[in-house]
């Protein structure tokens, strides 16, 4: 640390820097809400200090300062690496920012406005803490004064590194419940019990498993006297529609689903409310008087009367967690702190305190508020636009490390209604950090499964289904996120900043360590009756988990598909198990029957991490993590398929699995093979053993590329004749010369696009 009568600068590692100015020479050492720990272990620095100037070597940083106040001439940070200069002037200038994330996306339709990330195209940036309120005594409470309070970050294109020195300054992306990792239904809707548990019993029936049940603002009163203001806020259940709440929250439980309900909490409690006379007794108000106990999560006494007089009853009736609905922006005065930051901070607290893994599901509330999950990203249109800016939005967040979006599945409200956009929307859903369907209570808003005709019926299904297959997976990388710091949803340039086309493919993201998802967000080509998304197919073989299809990178290409499948590839050496066995049932549990896609091609290994998915236990030891490998050995024509005996508390897990290895992109004598890929089964094997298998005779596959080009021709609405002549190419020219043929033929560009795909 180096300090000045009015600056101090604080080297947390030698890309991670702290700049303070105070005119009054008394600098902060205290907790904000972006920044929780400043305990970095020592760099080694080279400091020349002069009369009238300051110049720091980081090793990777070069830092020049006049001691004056901060000025664009008088601040400079050069990165030593490439030469690039930041100075303070383009502390609110800088348009070079790769992004972070966005307060909300409520009534928006596509792109909004982001704040800033720790990255930039530059390779660095610099966020503001000079007004992020300040923890005090368990208190958050504005800052005073004018000091300037920023934070530099120079990590080029080393962006794990920099998500792991952000998570250490400002608090671990944490572990969130394992049953948030499923279907959610939700709807905003006047439901009954007995409406609400027909469609769990729907969703039975229609054999689409689910795990979060919402309840949405009609669980509570909301028709009131109109003396009392209206009745967006309330505490009180609604008698009429749930005359048993208890019994109502019973049922879900019994059917495997947790439950949250919608708050609105900015009118306070009001005196119509059930709880009404203990909380004002709390308060020191008088109940006989009708006054309000107004909303102020600022107030201790506040917080403690609505905590163990509201909210703690319900939650041992049976709510599991609070969906927090605020919208009434960031505060009254000037020197408010925004009352979404201490409703996040408060609730996800409290729930920590009562010895239960936390969650929320609240909007976001500025840097640093991963640390409470899972965001709530607000009431978009219902449009292709919408959809078309999500994924790109919820990668980009993870620059800012908040990687747990929720985005109402479908679109909320406005827009019009198109099926095909539903089921894009729904598979880009399910591939997502939350996998939550929403809409408003127009009668003309149905996302119900059952009421949809087919083929959407089924591909919804489906899809569903999968998203219940993927928990071990997903799981799995959320704790790598925990543990690592590298988040599930990641924008492709992370992993492969060598190529530029990393930086323009916004609908393309890595989800987890082993697969990439190519979002399908506009309409299908009429012609072909194809979804396209433009997409890099890196270096190496990679295959598409819906088709088999190979790919060969490096490469940019559109790829297209119909509306049952999108692209998501998964490559060679690459690892993803899954659950399997009946995925129609409402559970999250970790599975007896596992399903394990792997890419042929390259050895590779994944280690599956389980734990009890509820509780904090694993942060004391209690959890299991099994490794599987696969060595392929080109040259002797073997794989050697190898799951090893569960390390750690076994108990979590069941004593036997059953396995189902899907080998892409290989053909092995004496196996069943089915649409590229080589299925081995094995049965009843312990999880204290290790389980080995090993394959001979085994031969890499490439596409066939002819049968693949005729199903694009034959499913196409084009001329007959076009695709006679095309097909006659096909099959008298090389693949060489068929792929110059088609790239100069006087065709349509998104038919020639598609063939040059599988080319």
């Amino acid at each position: 640390m180096i300090t000045g009568d009015n600056y101090r600068i604080s080297v947390l590692t030698d890309r991670l820097v702290r700049f303070e100015y105070s005119k009054t020479g008394v600098f902060e050492d205290r907790k904000s809400f972006m920044v929780v720990n400043r305990d970095f272990p020592k760099v080694s620095l080279s400091v020349q200090d002069g009369e009238e100037s300051l110049l720091i070597d980081t090793g990777a940083l070069l830092i020049n300062y006049d001691k004056e106040p901060f000025s664009s001439y008088g601040l400079i940070v050069e990165m030593k690496e490439t030469g690039k200069k930041w100075n303070f002037g383009e502390l609110y200038g800088d348009f070079s920012n790769l992004g972070g994330t966005a307060r909300t996306l409520d009534d928006a339709d596509g792109r909004v406005r982001l704040e800033k990330g720790i990255f930039g195209k530059n390779g660095y940036s610099v966020l503001d803490d000079s007004k992020s309120p300040v923890y005090e005594k368990g208190e958050f409470v504005s800052r005073t004064g004018d000091n300037i309070d920023i934070y530099f970050f120079g990590y080029g294109t080393d962006y794990y590194a920099g998500l792991r020195d952000f998570t250490r300054l400002c608090g671990p992306m944490p572990m969130i419940p394992r049953y948030a990792l499923g279907n959610w239904w939700s709807r905003y809707y006047r439901y009954s019990e007995d409406s609400y548990m027909e469609v769990v019993s729907n969703f039975a029936k229609e054999k689409i498993p689910l795990s979060v049940a919402v309840i949405d603002m009609d669980w509570h009163v909301t028709e009131v006297d109109p003396k009392y203001g209206s009745g967006w806020t309330g505490y009180s259940w609604n008698k009429d529609l749930f005359p048993d709440y208890r019994r109502f929250l019973k049922k879900l439980h019994e059917n495997g689903l947790s439950v949250t309900l919608n708050l609105h909490p900015a009118d306070g409690i009001r005196a119509f409310e059930d709880m009404y006379e203990d909380v004002a007794k709390e308060l020191s108000i008088d109940p006989e008087s009708g006054k309000p106990c107004e909303f102020d999560f600022g107030d201790k006494k506040y917080r403690d009367a609505y905590f163990s007089k509201v909210m703690h009853p319900y939650e041992e009736d049976g709510v599991d967690f609070w969906w927090i609905d605020w919208q009434q922006g960031t505060g009254k005065k000037k020197d408010d702190v925004d009352p979404l930051l201490l409703l996040n901070h408060y609730h996800y607290k409290d729930q920590e305190k009562r010895n239960k893994r936390p969650m929320i599901f609240s909007r976001y509330a500025g840097p640093g508020s991963h640390r409470y999950p899972v965001g709530f990203s607000g009431d978009s249109h219902t449009t292709w636009k919408s959809l078309d800016f999500q994924p790109f939005f919820t990668s980009t967040a993870s620059n800012i490390a908040f990687g747990t979006w929720s985005h109402d599945i479908g679109g909320h409200m406005l827009g019009d209604k198109d099926l095909d956009r539903l089921i894009r929307w729904i598979e880009f859903g399910v591939f997502s950090p939350i996998m939550r369907i929403h809409s408003s209570c127009s009668p003309f808003f149905n996302k119900e499964p059952w009421l949809l005709p087919e083929p959407y019926r089924s591909i919804v299904r489906d899809f569903m289904q999968l998203r219940h297959a993927l928990i071990p997976y997903i799981y799995t990388e959320n704790h790598r996120a925990y543990v690592e710091s590298k988040p599930l949803i990641r924008p492709m340039y992370y992993d492969y900043q060598d190529s530029p086309e990393s930086y323009e493919v916004r609908n393309q993201y890595g989800f987890g360590d082993d697969l990439l998802v190519c979002a399908v967000t506009r309409p299908q080509d009429k012609e072909l009756r194809l979804g396209s998304v433009r997409a890099l197919i890196p270096k190496g073989r990679w295959y598409d988990i819906f088709t088999g299809v190979i790919y060969k990178g490096e490469r940019l290409q559109k790829l297209y598909r119909e509306l049952s499948q999108i692209p998501v590839l998964l490559p060679e050496g690459g690892i993803v198990p899954m659950a399997a066995g009946d995925l129609t049932k409402n559970t999250t549990e970790n599975p007896a029957d596992l399903k394990v896609l792997i890419g042929g091609g390259k050895s590779g290994s994944y280690t599956l991490y389980e734990d009890d998915g509820s509780s904090m236990d694993f942060e004391k030891g209690a959890f299991a993590e099994t490794e599987i490998s696969f060595e392929h050995d080109l040259e002797n024509k073997t794989i050697s398929l190898r799951v090893l005996k569960a390390r750690g508390d076994t108990s979590l897990i069941p004593a036997k699995r059953n396995y189902r290895f899907e080998i892409y992109g290989v053909r092995a004598e004496g196996f069943y093979f089915d649409k590229g890929r080589t299925i081995v089964e094995v049965s009843g094997a312990d999880v204290d053993s290790d389980t080995v298998y090993e394959l001979k005779n085994v031969y890499l596959l490439q596409n066939d590329y002819k049968a693949l080009v005729f199903e694009i021709l034959e499913r196409a609405w084009i001329a007959t004749t076009d695709k006679e002549m095309v097909y006659d190419k096909l099959n008298n020219l090389s693949m060489d010369a068929f792929y110059d043929w088609i790239y100069t033929a006087d065709l349509s560009e998104s038919l020639k696009n598609a063939i040059m795909e599988l080319l």
